[in-house]
């Protein structure tokens, strides 16, 4: 059966290189979503998951059902498990561009470390990457760019801008208010 959904993705989950979490999101959408829901399910997953993948040469397994990619980098495993039916390239490009985004917003130094330390612009990637199960982009460079532009529009507006944006809305509002004044 042909999988007509848009929710590709059940899980990202990143580990470091003893298996414990560092970061991981659950998606409970889709038709095929296993809905891990409390945490013991989780961490017996994610211990099944790097047991079966700490000396496995290869790329993607199958556990409990589900298509399992991940990729090691440094001292970090990064997994991402979608439904069986799924394409594995589509899957694949995903993890790929998300990984490779992750190591330019952390200047190509991804360890445990540095990851902790920018964990807010690592889960601004993934949630540029992917949206509740579904995969919205795959270009590591725009993942990377969109989240970099977001932290440039919250902190760097001066004062002489706040300033001038006030006194256009003031002038604005005085023009409209004439504007009404004259038309009764």
């Amino acid at each position: 059966m042909v999988n007509l959904s848009l929710y590709t993705v059940q899980a990202v989950v990143v580990l470091d290189s003893e298996g414990n979490r560092l970061l991981a999101k659950y998606y409970s959408r889709g038709p095929n979503a296993q809905g891990h829901k409390s945490l013991k399910e989780q961490k017996k997953f994610e211990s099944e998951l790097f047991s079966k993948t700490r000396k496995s040469s290869s790329e993607i397994i199958l556990l409990d059902g589900q298509t399992v990619l991940f990729k090691y980098v440094n001292d970090v495993y990064f997994y991402l498990v979608g439904n069986p039916e799924e394409n594995e390239l589509l899957l694949s490009s995903v993890l790929s561009g998300l990984v490779e985004s992750i190591s330019v917003l952390l200047k190509h130094n991804v360890d445990k470390r540095s990851l902790l330390d920018n964990l807010d612009m690592v889960v601004l990637a993934l949630d540029e990457a992917i949206d509740d199960g579904i995969a919205l982009e795959t270009d590591p460079n725009a993942i990377a760019s969109n989240v970099s532009k977001r932290g440039v529009d919250t902190i760097d507006m001066s004062l002489s801008n706040l300033n001038e944006q006030t006194l256009l809305d003031a002038y604005k509002q005085a023009k409209e208010r004439f504007n009404l004044a004259l038309l009764r």
